[in-house]
């Protein structure tokens, strides 16, 4: 399915970590991809070797995160001239879009950088992720984007949850109008999609349900951890759920 055929609404993104993700995601029916790695740290950008696999295995659209690191949206020069080539490099492979975004630190869009990555990404669909939601002013920060020529914002509504959000949320969706699209986030589950999507005017809607599986080791060394102090992160494995994405898809179109 390429992004012109519509699906009908909302439009389902599910933010994954690798290709498992990916797979378990289109298998419950999902429209499109957030391709990521580690969502411990809210998402980086996969290897390579990932987004590969990904376009031989994938058979709805993805877009790819662009982040370089964990941590705040203010980057470095070397940091940003690494996304500029992630982009650039990701638009050869031919990706369906990217995700991205840049903030200064007065809590402003970063517009030149916003403007160059847009353009970097040439004829690839470019989404300003959560960075929106660090944003001082959400109304300006928008026309900022739109400024920038991105054509899609993740946000919460600047809130932990949609929910909480969504009073800016539909403020939003009335003045992105037709000019950009507002893709609509934070702790979407089953119980409360269709709730946020009728109070917002959502058409296109993300979330990763993700649960803690144990790993297949069976053997384990207690002593080392390769981050932190929980030891038992290195034997416990967080994926995508595939019944709760596809229960979630159901219940946001009843």
């Amino acid at each position: 399915m390429t992004e012109t055929e519509r699906p009908r609404l909302p439009l389902i993104e599910i933010c994954v970590e690798g290709i498992d993700g990916l797979l378990a995601a289109q298998a419950a029916g999902a429209d499109r991809v957030e391709l990521c790695a580690s969502l411990i740290e809210g998402g980086i950008t996969p290897s390579f070797g990932t987004v590969r696999t990904a376009l031989e295995l994938a058979t709805i659209p993805f877009h790819v995160i662009v982040r370089p690191r964990g941590g705040d949206f203010l980057y470095s020069e070397a940091e940003y001239r690494s996304m500029l080539a992630d982009v650039r490099a990701l638009a050869e492979l031919g990706v369906a879009g990217v995700v991205v975004g840049c903030l200064a630190a007065d809590g402003t869009i970063d517009e030149q950088r916003m403007s160059e990555l847009a353009q970097a990404a040439a004829s690839l669909n470019v989404t300003c992720h959560r960075a929106f939601d660090m944003t001082r002013d959400p109304t300006e920060a928008l026309e900022a984007l739109i400024r920038c020529k991105v054509g899609r914002v993740l946000t919460s509504g600047q809130r932990d949850t949609a929910l909480e959000g969504v009073d800016l949320l539909a403020d939003l969706v009335r003045q992105a109008g037709d000019r950009i699209i507002i893709l609509g986030c934070g702790g979407l589950a089953p119980e409360n999609i269709a709730e946020v999507r009728r109070k917002t005017g959502l058409g296109e809607m993300h979330f990763a349900a993700l649960k803690d599986v144990p790993s297949a080791m069976r053997y384990r060394n207690p002593k080392v951890g390769m981050g932190g102090t929980d030891l038992d992160r290195e034997y416990r494995n967080t994926v995508t759920d595939e019944a709760m994405v596809a229960a979630t898809i159901a219940a946001a179109r009843t």
